[in-house]
């Protein structure tokens, strides 16, 4: 797909000085999620990556858990009244036998960057409902100082950001601070859903062994993604939400905030980080 950018006329003004100058912004388009044929959710997202987008989304529905859920999915020609193809819907199909949860039938959502379920009655679900229990995961320990690496490492990967500026990230690390992957979109959720999806497609999932980081803040439904994918850290360079928080703690997700260079918060599963071994060189 070739619109992930577009050019719009700007006057720009510089110290007093006035010139017109053509733009590069980040394309934002609605994106239409049905599952079996049934409307289920509409997000708004930049377009690309869209099936995996749709695939990571209904990970974090409890739909699908690993590669052989998913039968195909395909963008749906006439969406509209001619009958053209907008390339903004897509029918996710699972295959035979996959189980449905009630939830997914019954909600059909327009996603924004607040979208999620609110409250306890959330918590309980995200921590029943996960195929991968993160605090049942392998021992991962990661250091404050490997930590304080990734904001660069995600940054130098953002090559959408430097011709627009209006994109969020997420990328996948390992424990030992490999970028495994990384994604953009206007969406924060979206970027996680892309990133997720794509695990999903390989066969990579659960990630349990995987660090996630985010470029804005972490929200609760960043939260429950992470716990739905079966990471165990989760790492933002803004501040995470009280929803988040209670969440990680609930379900044993290590919650880091704040990270800016060396500083950092750890808002739950300290167990995970190195953090004697800091206070030892403080």
């Amino acid at each position: 797909m070739g619109r992930v950018t577009e050019r719009r006329k700007v006057i720009r003004i510089r110290d007093g000085a006035v010139s017109t100058r053509p733009d590069t912004l980040v394309a934002e388009e609605p994106l239409e999620i049905r599952l079996n044929g049934k409307p289920l959710a509409i997000t708004m997202r930049t377009p690309g990556d869209d099936f995996a987008l749709a695939a990571g989304f209904l990970v974090s529905e409890g739909v699908l858990a690993e590669q052989g859920d998913l039968r195909n999915i395909v963008y749906c020609a006439g969406a509209t009244v001619d009958g053209s193809n907008t390339y903004n819907v897509v029918d996710v199909r699972t295959a035979p036998g996959v189980r449905i949860p009630d939830i997914t039938l019954e909600r059909n959502v327009y996603t924004t960057s607040s979208c999620g379920l609110c409250g306890k009655a959330s918590l309980d679900a995200v921590r029943t409902t996960t195929r991968w229990p993160v605090a049942d995961t392998p021992p991962v320990r990661v250091t404050p100082e490997l930590l304080a690496e990734l904001p660069d490492r995600l940054r130098a990967s953002q090559r959408v950001f430097d011709r627009t500026g209006g994109l969020h990230a997420a990328a996948l690390f390992t424990e030992d601070g490999e970028l495994v992957d990384v994604r953009e979109d206007v969406g924060r959720h979206n970027a996680v859903d892309k990133l997720v999806g794509r695990a999903l497609q390989n066969g990579d999932l659960p990630l349990s062994r995987s660090v996630l980081l985010v470029s804005g803040r972490a929200s609760f439904e960043l939260a429950q993604k992470a716990v739905m994918a079966g990471i165990p850290v989760l790492a933002a360079v803004s501040a995470p939400s009280s929803l988040a928080v209670d969440l990680a703690a609930e379900t044993g997700l290590t919650l880091v905030g704040f990270l800016r260079g060396s500083s950092m918060n750890v808002y739950a599963g300290e167990d995970r980080v190195a953090l004697r071994a800091a206070a030892a060189r403080g």
